[in-house]
Formats: C-alpha cells, structure tokens, sequence
C-alpha cells in the first residue's frame, strides 16, 4: 500500500492525497485547487501527478475550493468514480464549485481581451466550465457523520464531524488486508476548534495507524471567543462611530462570513450594536448562508438555543445581503459609515479587490483581517505590513488601518490541534504525515508533537510517495 501527496505538501491550499492500496484500487483524499501566486506552483492545477481515469473513489474532507475546486477537472480529465462526503459537503460543493466555474470562464474572458490588447494568441481557457460542474455532481453521494459506508469489499470509511465548516469531516478507513490485521488509516482534513460558534466541537479522532494531519497554525495560539466580539464591537466603535469610516472585511463565503454575522446578529440582539448598515457583498455567501439554514444537524447547541427567540441568526434590520453587480458598484460611493464583509477572504479576486481599491487609502477607514492568506496573495502583502500593494495595475497606499484577528480562523491553533489528536493510542499510531501548512509551521509542529510522544512524523514534499506496511 502507499501514499503519494499530491498537493498541500509543503504549503496550506491545494489538499489532495492519493492512497494505492495492495490490488492497485486507488483512493483520492481531496482534489483542492491551489490558491495563491507562488511561481512554483504556476501549473498545478492544471497537471496531475496521476491519471485520473485510474481514481476509482474520492473521498471529500469538506467544500472549500482548495480541498474541493479541482474536482469539476478531475471528472473532466477522465474520473469515473464516486465521491463521498457528507450530506452538507455536498450541498455547498453545489454552490461553491458553480460559483468556481464562473470564475474560471470570467478569467480566461479577461485574459483573453488583454492578450488580444497586445496582439497575443486568445487561448486561453478556463480550468472547468458550468457543464463539467453539473457532470461532476451526478458523482457526489452525502452519508451522515459516524455513520459506515462500504466503498468497496475492503474498504469502509466514517466521517466524524470536524469543527471547521458546515459539513467538514475528518475521514477514518479500514482497510481490510489478506496478510493480517485491518489498517486504519486517517485524514484529518481541517482541525476546526472547539468552542465557537455556530459549529459542534470536533470529534476527536481515534484508533489509527496512519494519520494525515493538517498543520496550518504549528507554533501559533488564538485568542477566545469572548474576546472577539467584544474586539469587534470596539473596531467597528472606532472606525465607524468615531471616524465615520469603512470597515471591510475581506471573509471566506462559507464559514468566516456567517460566523462574522452570527456575532453581529448577537450584538444587534442585545441592542450594541450601533445603526450603521451591514452588507454581505458577495452572491457566493447568501448562496452558502441558505444552505446553511438547510441543515441544523450541524449547529451546536448555543445557536439552536438562540434560535429560539431568534430563528434567523443570519439577519437582522440594518443588514443586506447583496448579489447583484450594480449593487455592490455602488457601495465604492457609498456616504457614511458602514461594515462591508466581501470576498474572497485571502483577496486574490471577486468583489473584495474593488473594495479594496476604493477604500484602502483612506486613513478613517479600518481592514480587518480575519483569516490565513497563502504567501504570494494580495491578503498577505497587506498582513506583513506592506506599505504600498498593486491593485488592478494600480500603486495603492495602505492608510486604512489593517487589523488582524486570527482568532476568527476555522482552524484549530497548536494546542487546540494537540488536543484534537489527545485520544490517539501514541503505541498504535505508526507514522504521522503532516500536510496543510507552510514548513516553517509544521518543523515547529512537529518538534511539540515529538514532546508529547508522537513518532515518526513526516514533512512530505509535493509528490512524495510513502509504503504502508
């Protein structure tokens, strides 16, 4: 049996790991797409390092496009198989992998236009189109978490739910093998965190001897929920009642955004927060958000408690969401104070940039950070501290105030992620493969996870291969 990464090796996006077992039936844990402008990825998501027509079976840790986005070219390429998931993974992969199509046409358009400009061959073409997201979907099949499903006379798979977005799941197989015992092989996908909002607490995993785990915070500690709320209150006190500025949030669609309007909801609830109009600038999180609102097996309990006096927890006077284009053109003139959350959340796209190049040399107006940004993004010049970044072909200066708040991140921090792992038998557990995190992370990730008694921990590089004994 082996392993071959073949993505979210050595970086944070493009998670996907192929499992060959003994008769040669080969198994694709995730099919992400690389976000980010690190050269040396340049063509990733366009290459395979394996035939797709030979994946007999995917099996999907959540709907984010960089564990998700390049399943439409998967069954493009030739991919005949199912993919597995959970029920609300499936529903969102609907949104989110639609949403993705038209990004990849609307680019390759644009790229198009501006190479005919410079008198340059129009070839470009899009990643996947609308179609080949509608033929990839006939391939999805939604199981419920801790429940079984026979992928085949060998393999099994349970999905526990894993704290990080609605639907997440780590992934447990047991792989049945002539010469002896079962192998139980694991795969993290993202380590949520206990104790937020909206979403359950991950469900520890166990009994393995194999894992695959995420390291996207080795080395690094959030701040408590009860702060956050309380920070958000004093940013949006400072830069929209005081100043009368912006605030501009860039957010993930799914997951950070209705996490963002939950504690806005709270606060307007309990009258704190002031009259200054909200706006989810983004058709990609309304989508998401009533997709949310269709499975309440994954809130916890506080939301659903909360749901009670409140049965939308996603809405309230003072906020819009808005789809159409001309509306969010015309939020960039807007007068007066206001809170814009936008996408995409690492601002490599979408209506985010334009907000951006609108309001980010204004000094009484505030951009707040609210999650990771792969290196080479726009999102992560601006959280180093840049003083100057290109937008659209344009110098902009930075004057906003940048404020940065991990704590919101989906994903669990060091010692939220160890005590995720804290029922693993350490006896048991033969090799652990660290994916999902820049190496400078994950080295110091895995010198913590030597202190507690783990071993044989693995930093593999893209395209390494691995044998399972």
């Amino acid at each position: 049996m082996k392993i071959k990464f073949c993505g979210a090796a050595g970086t944070v996006t493009g998670s996907c790991h192929l499992l060959t077992l003994d008769d040669g039936y080969k198994i694709l844990l995730d099919c992400g797409l690389y976000q980010g402008r690190d050269k040396d990825f340049k063509n990733f998501n366009s290459k395979w390092l394996f035939d797709p027509s030979e994946i007999d079976c995917l099996v999907l840790s959540h709907a984010h496009i960089d564990h998700s986005g390049r399943i439409p070219k998967l069954v493009k390429d030739g991919f005949d198989g199912k993919i597995l998931c959970t029920s609300a993974t499936r529903d969102l992969c609907a949104v989110m992998l639609l949403d993705s199509a038209k990004i990849q046409e609307r680019d390759a358009y644009y790229q198009n236009k501006r190479n005919k400009k410079k008198d340059l061959p129009q070839d470009e073409e899009p990643l996947y189109e609308t179609e080949d997201v509608k033929d990839a979907l006939r391939h999805f099949i939604g199981t419920s978490y801790r429940k079984s499903y026979q992928i085949n006379k060998e393999v099994s798979v349970v999905f526990r739910d894993a704290g990080h977005i609605f639907g997440s799941a780590s992934v447990a197989l047991r792989i049945e093998r002539e010469s002896g015992e079962p192998i139980y092989f694991g795969f993290s996908g993202d380590i949520g965190r206990p104790n937020r909002p909206i979403l359950k607490d991950p469900v520890h995993l166990k009994y393995l001897d194999y894992l695959i785990c995420e390291s996207t915070y080795g080395g690094q500690q959030h701040n408590d929920l009860p702060h956050d709320e309380e920070a958000l209150l004093n940013i949006i006190d400072e830069t929209c009642v005081k100043k009368n500025g912006k605030l501009i949030i860039p957010a993930f669609s799914v997951g950070r955004t209705q996490e963002i309007v939950y504690m806005l909801d709270r606060l307007e609830t309990a009258r704190r927060l002031p009259k200054i109009p909200v706006y989810v600038d983004s058709p990609m999180a309304t989508n998401a958000t009533e997709v949310f609102q269709l499975h309440p097996e994954c809130f916890d309990a506080e939301i659903l408690e909360y749901m009670i006096d409140d049965p939308n927890p996603f809405g309230f006077n003072e906020l819009k969401y808005i789809r159409k284009s001309q509306k969010s053109k015309e939020l960039n003139t807007l007068k007066g104070p206001a809170i814009i959350i936008s996408a995409s959340g690492m601002m490599t796209g979408g209506r985010i940039v334009h907000h951006l190049r609108n309001h980010i040399e204004n000094p009484d107006n505030t951009l707040l950070i609210v999650g990771y940004c792969a290196p080479y993004t726009l999102g992560a010049k601006i959280r180093r501290g840049d003083k100057e970044v290109w937008i659209f072909g344009s110098k902009k200066q930075v004057n906003a105030k940048v404020v940065i708040m991990d704590s919101y991140s989906a994903h669990g921090d060091q010692n939220e992620m160890i005590e995720y792992l804290s029922d693993l038998d350490k006896q048991k557990l033969k090799q652990i493969f660290l994916v999902h995190g820049d190496p400078d992370r994950q080295k110091i990730f895995k010198e913590e996870l030597l202190n507690k008694g783990y071993k044989d921990i693995q930093m593999p590089e893209l395209g390494d291969e691995f044998e399972i004994e």
